[in-house]
């Protein structure tokens, strides 16, 4: 129903230009879609903007440019697909560069606390947390697969089904099976080679759980296009099934160093 409402959003509600050109300068990913694309990504940055709050840490001010840069790249994973925009979410705390996370883990009846720093973080109930400069890294290089805003906004929607287990909501009965056995194969690929030693061209924390494989190859997916489909071909195919997307196939118009080129 939303993305029904929002492709009859009024005319009279324009992008603000000053909120195009911070695209233009930090989001070489949403300018390199097609025209009809950008269009229906605006829309979902105003609605994103309007309805998410953003909160500053760590004495960090968030304005504009960071509410853009950040919801452009969220959003790019909402296009084509009839769907809320983050249901579960209600804030974005961003704080300046690198934080420090409280663990805990246990080791029987042990409790070990620790502090570890995060660039990231994607919490079951409505928080997304960013580092800005990490942000900023992200979408600097286009083409090295790794985009801490993917990434997180991934998370998102692997646990808008309840339970965040690297298999989002999919909607056709079919394509679970089709999922749970192209993804665990490559995923058992990836644990078997970071296990053995040997190179593999997916990121090794992939191989930490099935979330944070899910969340890497949505990295790669969106900024290393090319490479995924010719070396993972079912994988990508899989993804673009559930993105309804194919980034692959518009990589001639992408700006600067493509965000879907091969290496």
């Amino acid at each position: 129903m939303f993305k029904r409402w929002l492709g009859r959003a009024p005319q009279d509600r324009p992008f603000p230009r000053e909120w195009a050109e911070i695209l233009d300068q930090n989001v070489p990913l949403a300018r390199a879609l097609p025209e009809q694309d950008q269009r229906e990504l605006e829309r979902l940055i105003l609605a994103f903007v309007d309805e998410k709050t953003f909160e500053g840490a760590g004495g960090f001010e968030v304005d504009d440019e960071v509410r853009v840069t950040i919801a452009a790249q969220a959003c790019v994973l909402l296009l084509h697909r009839d769907t809320e925009i983050y249901p579960e979410l209600d804030t974005v705390l961003v704080y300046p560069s690198a934080y420090v996370a409280k663990t805990r883990t246990y080791d029987g009846p042990v409790v070990i606390e620790g502090d570890v720093p995060r660039l990231g973080e994607s919490w079951e109930r409505g928080l997304v947390v960013l580092a800005w400069d990490a942000v900023q890294r992200g979408t600097a290089d286009v083409g090295d697969g790794h985009n801490v805003v993917l990434h997180e906004f991934a998370h998102q929607l692997d646990q808008e089904d309840g339970v965040m287990d690297g298999a989002p909501a999919l909607g056709k009965r079919g394509r679970y099976a089709t999922w749970a056995r192209v993804l665990g194969d490559e995923f058992a690929d990836l644990v078997d080679r970071v296990h053995a030693g040997r190179a593999a061209d997916i990121d090794p924390y992939g191989a930490t759980s099935p979330p944070e494989f899910f969340a890497v190859v949505t990295e790669m997916f969106f900024e290393k296009a090319v490479a995924l489909r010719a070396r993972h071909p079912e994988l990508y195919a899989t993804l673009a099934d559930f993105y309804q997307q194919d980034p692959a196939s518009f990589a001639a118009a992408a700006p600067r160093r493509s965000a879907f080129a091969d290496d």
